[in-house]
């Protein structure tokens, strides 16, 4: 499933992912000299944070437009599919911040990302684990369900168990020093239609305009009772967050 971003979008309505990434940093604990990779980058928001500790980072992202944002800061990025990633042995850490659950292809990503660590290099991240955003999940399901014109839903989100990363982790040599599932309620201050515009275009690719304004208004809809708390929309949140050695 094709999912297209724009940085400005995101960075206007979407920020809170990047805010929310200061104690995967601190997992991390990058140090002056290390040579780090960034997967999936984004707009680099937190790939200068990790430049800043003196480190010298290289970003990555499927998307030319986030690629573009994170050069703008001056980093070095560039755009390559986590699934596909042709780094042999250059780094100390792997860092992934909110990328991770858009990789499907789990086989391909984790055995890039052991090719690409040094012997005993770091590999940390944090990413939406089981349960994540499960409200607005079922509500687009059942959406599609009272919409035969709209074709079969696609899930293009891979949201595991602690249990299930950890045998994925283990099973491509690595050993796992830490892993939770972390629920974390986040206000969506745009709300549920801008939150479906950025995470759920991929979605609703083959939809006309019509289709997709129906698309947007019964998912907020359906959504409403489980997720409008005292007029604020709360997403349901809930991430994987783990940190693990290349053995």
């Amino acid at each position: 499933m094709s999912q297209a971003w724009r940085a400005s979008q995101y960075i206007n309505h979407a920020s809170f992912v990047a805010e929310h990434g200061s104690p995967v940093l601190e997992l991390l604990n990058p140090k002056r000299g290390e040579v780090i990779l960034d997967l999936g980058c984004g707009d680099g928001a937190l790939t200068s944070d990790i430049a800043k500790t003196g480190a010298n980072v290289h970003g990555v992202d499927s998307s030319q437009s986030m690629i573009e944002a994170a050069r703008q800061r001056g980093l070095s990025a560039e755009v390559m599919s986590g699934d596909k990633l042709s780094f042999n042995a250059e780094f100390d850490a792997v860092f992934s911040n909110a990328a991770l659950h858009w990789m499907t292809n789990v086989t391909s990503v984790l055995s890039g990302v052991a090719k690409a660590l040094k012997p005993n290099g770091r590999f940390v991240g944090e990413f939406g684990g089981h349960g994540n955003v499960a409200s607005l999940v079922n509500a687009m399901i059942k959406c599609f369900a009272n919409h035969s014109e709209f074709g079969g839903f696609e899930n293009p989100w891979y949201f595991p168990s602690a249990e299930q990363y950890t045998q994925q982790l283990q099973s491509h040599g690595f050993k796992v020093h830490y892993i939770e599932l972390i629920p974390r309620p986040t206000p969506l201050d745009s709300g549920v239609s801008e939150w479906l515009k950025i995470f759920s275009n991929g979605i609703t690719k083959n939809l006309n305009p019509t289709q997709k304004k129906q698309f947007l208004d019964e998912v907020e809809q359906l959504v409403k009772p489980h997720i409008l708390i005292q007029n604020e929309w709360v997403a349901d949140y809930v991430r994987l967050r783990f940190s693990a050695e290349k053995v």
